[in-house]
């Protein structure tokens, strides 16, 4: 999986000095995994043990879907010459639902981006800006109906490659989430590097607030009041590099173009009941820029969203008006509210 700068959302979280948190019967985990460090604190009697079958539920995905790991399936059917492999029912599950996103956001997500990212050098660290041949030559690999699924196999194109690095996360952390319910947790939040799911509300009873960063920075510029939902973020300051010709070029590349997407946008926050949807709008919607990004939502009833311009505009659906606010430092920011 691609690594995301781990600073991605803070958490404007201090469990120690909430009111009741202390009193609460919790546990702590922290691991790494799929290229970043994860913690998840959970509260409930059984809370250990469904941090421990959590840990192991997100460990055996990633060994799936690793698309650097020469065991996992992704690999196996990126490296398998067009001809069909064999796949789990998780790595046809994922499969399935990047199909779907990518149809939903007319390929502003697209799992076969993989050959363009190590052009740039996102995957290899390497970076560089390819020559327009190159790009030319590589945007016949990239598109999505190009991945055919037919009775738990799966196959690809000789030169196409799939990489789940851009849901993975929101994923597998749907998947923990689910771990955790079996278990009896009904409290608990999940930290994923880069992404924030978050079962319930406090234990006090109260919010989670999870702060969202200002691009470039270590500080919060805004909190999300939230329970039950997930709250992931894309961005182009997450990981870059800066060219010889002085200009900063993100890793979210416009699928159409092969080149970092100019949207307009520098980061995009969605909120919604699955990590997974959240996980691709992020990066569908950062591709769309503000009008493709509004209009999508109005056609769509399963996610909210917060948008931030290359002016440090601030765009929110009305579904997170109240739970909305700028932090400290950022009042003066103008903030406009979407509505239907």
């Amino acid at each position: 999986m691609r690594a995301y700068r781990l600073f991605t959302l803070l958490l404007a979280l201090l469990l120690c000095a909430a009111p009741g948190l202390a009193e609460a019967t919790g546990a702590e985990r922290g691991f790494f995994a799929m290229d970043t460090y994860m913690t998840i604190t959970a509260y409930g009697e059984e809370a250990q043990s469904a941090l421990e079958a959590a840990e192991e539920r997100i460990h055996a995905l990633e060994g799936l879907w690793s698309v650097t790991d020469a065991e996992s399936e992704i690999y196996a059917l990126n490296h398998a010459g067009g001809a069909a492999v064999p796949i789990s029912a998780d790595t046809e599950a994922i499969l399935r639902f990047a199909l779907e996103m990518a149809e939903r956001t007319q390929g502003r997500f697209d799992p076969t981006i993989y050959p363009l990212l190590t052009a740039w050098g996102f995957t290899t660290g390497s970076h560089q800006v390819p020559a327009p041949e190159e790009i030319a030559a590589l945007l016949p690999l990239v598109g999505y109906g190009q991945i055919a699924l037919s009775g738990g196999e799966a196959s690809l194109p000789e030169g196409v490659e799939v990489d789940l690095g851009a849901i993975g996360k929101g994923y597998a952390g749907d998947e923990a989430v689910a771990v955790l319910r079996q278990y009896g947790v009904s409290c608990a939040l999940l930290n994923l590097g880069g992404g924030v799911q978050v079962i319930g509300a406090r234990p006090d009873g109260n919010p989670w607030r999870v702060g969202v960063l200002m691009p470039f920075t270590q500080e919060n510029f805004c909190v999300l009041e939230v329970e039950d939902c997930a709250v992931i973020t894309s961005g182009d300051y997450q990981r870059y590099f800066t060219a010889e010709d002085g200009r900063l070029y993100g890793h979210i590349l416009d699928p159409d173009t092969g080149y970092p997407a100019q949207s307009g946008l520098t980061s995009v926050t969605i909120a919604g009941a699955e990590g997974k949807v959240c996980d691709a709008l992020s990066t569908a919607l950062f591709v769309m820029g503000l009008d493709g990004a509004i209009e999508h939502w109005r056609a769509h009833d399963d996610f909210e969203m917060l948008l931030l311009t290359d002016e440090n505009g601030v765009y929110i659906t009305e579904g997170l008006e109240d739970a909305f606010s700028l932090a400290d430092g950022y009042a003066d920011m103008e903030v406009t509210v979407i509505r239907r």
